[in-house]
């Protein structure tokens, strides 16, 4: 403990004796600057009054001439706001000032830009208009409802950029003194994703670095799930870029129990780590950063990304190359590089995939607003679903459409829905790309004789030869299938609550989506019609406990029901989802609007996005309806 806290006493003296020496020189200079400043803050107590809070970001950020984005939660706030250097200074004035109490020791991170910067690139990363949001969560750990999130009070000890240098030098070793549970050996745990960890990370000759190669932030528990024997004995010693995303990650791992108490992070993140070592220290490489910078090095000039087809030392991402299947950045140097070329990123690669020519969205409403510090969505969950929010891993770049898999109903087709759906796929055409199956079970073809006015007069069915298949997602218990080559009689009426006993059949239709995914995806969401709504939510509910990897980010339900969800709780499944359905006016003659509405219940709140029309058993394409739905997929580009 002395050693840590003598380590510390010095850090702080040098940093003011090179405070007061540079300030009064350099002060008026800087001051004109233009800047970036980012600083999160989880609070001891809630915030009592968002709304209060979010009007005075709105009125001094406007007044201060202030852009990027602020996330507000209930339990802190995530900012990334650019402007002159002086009136950043201001901003933090007014903030502590006002609201003193909840951002007492509030790292503010400011840093200058030397150039001047891309007016493309600034719109990318939410630099030319100021972007509000109230949100459930600072960030998300993960989406999936069976993984608790552990309290920010379990997060692990910070340790400052001197001090995290000095174990990394000594190994661990003053970490030993002051542990209360000894320790195997120290790791390094990069909390970031692929994109930013090709061009830098800490690289020290003793001690390992595990990289968990991830897409987005929230897959995260996942690898720390299947890698805690890494984890466990060991001290683990965490960074990300500034320092948020070690702030749960950390309290994850530690919530695990025995073994994992020994988990520290670096306060401020690498963005301390260079200011404090600029000639990098143990870091080697770039700064990835969220905001029109794009990457900080340090003066050493070591290039640790490759070419992602040549493998040339690389590692400028300013052109945007992303993965044409995921969307996530790429590494693809000027001599690779042409214009029309589409590229698959390593993780695709590993999987199979091979970079094929995909149509950019062309859409006036494009605008994107990637998160700060977080390397995913601002939060899975937001309390309010808006145009500018992202929940999904993205890279600012061209904009790729979305690919979505489309459900028909019961007893119809792929052809006769995607006919249904014209209007919808016009209307969506710069956003998304809809693909259409049958389903597995084949239905026999069925008709109901009509009762003749005169005995002599006989019913006879139609021809066959004419008539298109008819499929299912799911059936009746008594369901045999059987190719439908003859027409059969039912002499009884019909139910129009027969989709209430059409519970059997998921495991088939399961299998075979699985089958679709592998031959003809990724794909981005599931739209589900009807029966087809019903299937897609058991794929939500059931993609846990079956460990499913069809990959789907968001479901839109139209006209949707629940099927065998009775064992879930309301509220319980957190996949982003749109319900279509129609209001109690509607005349949806077919799916009642209670059971739609029912059917939402089970997904949460703040995940969750309901659009109620009047225009029967049909998915809308009128305004307003279809800029709902609009609003609601440019979420996920």
């Amino acid at each position: 403990m002395a050693a840590i806290v003598k380590l510390h006493a010095e850090e702080r003296e040098t940093e003011k004796i090179a405070s007061s020496s540079s300030s009064m020189s350099e002060t008026t200079e800087a001051e004109e600057k233009q800047g970036v400043l980012l600083y999160y803050k989880y609070t001891s107590s809630p915030i009592e009054d968002l709304n209060q809070l979010f009007t005075f970001y709105e009125s001094n950020c406007s007044s201060l001439g202030l852009l990027g984005r602020v996330r507000l939660a209930p339990q802190g706030v995530n900012v990334t706001i650019g402007g002159k250097i002086s009136h950043l200074h201001n901003h933090i004035a007014a903030l502590l000032d006002g609201y003193g109490g909840y951002f007492e020791g509030t790292d503010f991170k400011i840093a200058s830009y030397d150039e001047a910067l891309s007016m493309e690139v600034a719109k990318e990363c939410g630099f030319t208009s100021l972007s509000i949001r109230i949100v459930k969560e600072l960030v998300t750990l993960s989406s999936n409802p069976l993984v608790k999130t552990p309290s920010i009070s379990e997060a692990g000890r910070h340790l400052s950029a001197l001090q995290f240098h000095s174990v990394l030098k000594n190994s661990g070793e003053l970490l030993k003194e002051e542990s209360p549970i000894d320790f195997k050996k120290l790791v390094l745990l990069d909390a970031r994703n692929l994109y930013e960890t090709r061009i830098g990370k800490f690289e020290s000759p003793e001690v390992e670095t595990l990289d968990p190669v991830t897409r987005q932030y929230s897959d995260l528990p996942a690898w720390i799930d299947s890698n805690a024997e890494k984890l466990r004995g060991n001290c683990v010693l965490m960074y990300c870029t500034g320092g948020i995303r070690c702030e749960m990650a950390s309290a994850y791992i530690r919530s695990k129990g025995a073994g994992f108490e020994n988990v520290f992070q670096l306060f401020g993140g690498i963005q301390r780590y260079l200011e404090q070592f600029p000639d990098g220290g143990f870091f080697k490489g770039k700064n990835f950063v969220y905001d029109p910078r794009i990457s900080v090095g340090s003066s050493s000039k070591h290039i640790l990304g490759k070419c992602l087809l040549c493998g040339t030392t690389f590692d400028d991402y300013s052109s945007r190359c992303r993965c044409a299947f995921c969307r996530m950045l790429v590494l693809v140097c000027n001599d690779c590089k042409t214009e029309s070329a589409q590229y698959a990123c390593e993780l695709c690669q590993k999987h199979g995939k091979v970079a094929q020519s995909v149509p950019l969205v062309n859409d006036d409403c494009s605008e994107v607003i990637p998160e700060c510090d977080i390397g995913t969505a601002p939060t899975e969950c937001p309390t309010h679903l808006s145009t500018n929010q992202i929940q999904s891993p993205f890279i600012p770049g061209p904009l790729k459409k979305l690919r979505i898999l489309c459900l028909h109903g019961f007893r119809q087709n792929a052809s006769n829905f995607k006919g249904r759906t014209a209007a919808l796929a016009k209307k969506l055409k710069s956003l998304a790309e809809l693909v259409f199956v049958n389903a597995p079970h084949e239905l026999p073809f069925i008709y109901q004789p009509r009762k003749s006015e005169k005995e002599c007069i006989s019913s006879s069915p139609p021809p066959t030869k004419n008539c298109s298949k008819k499929f299912a997602w799911l059936v009746a218990p008594d369901f045999q299938q059987k190719e439908a080559i003859h027409w059969e009689s039912i002499n009884s009426s019909f139910d129009p609550l027969q989709y209430q006993q059409q519970t059997e059949g998921f495991p088939e239709s399961l299998s075979y989506l699985k089958s679709v995914v592998s031959n003809e995806g990724p794909f981005d969401g599931i739209l589900g019609f009807s029966q087809g709504a019903a299937m897609a939510s058991l794929l939500c509910a059931e993609r846990k406990r079956l460990n499913l990897e069809l990959g789907f980010r968001f479901v839109i339900l139209c006209s949707g029901f629940a099927v065998n969800l009775a064992g879930y709780e309301k509220g319980s499944i957190t996949c982003p989802s749109l319900h279509v359905f129609g209001n109690e006016d509607g005349g949806d003659r077919q799916i009642s609007s209670g059971f739609s509405r029912d059917l939402s219940s089970y997904f949460e709140e703040g995940c969750r996005m309901i659009i109620e029309h009047d225009s029967g058993h049909i998915i809308p394409t009128r305004p307003p309806y279809i800029g709902e739905v609009k609003e609601f997929l440019r979420q996920f580009i």
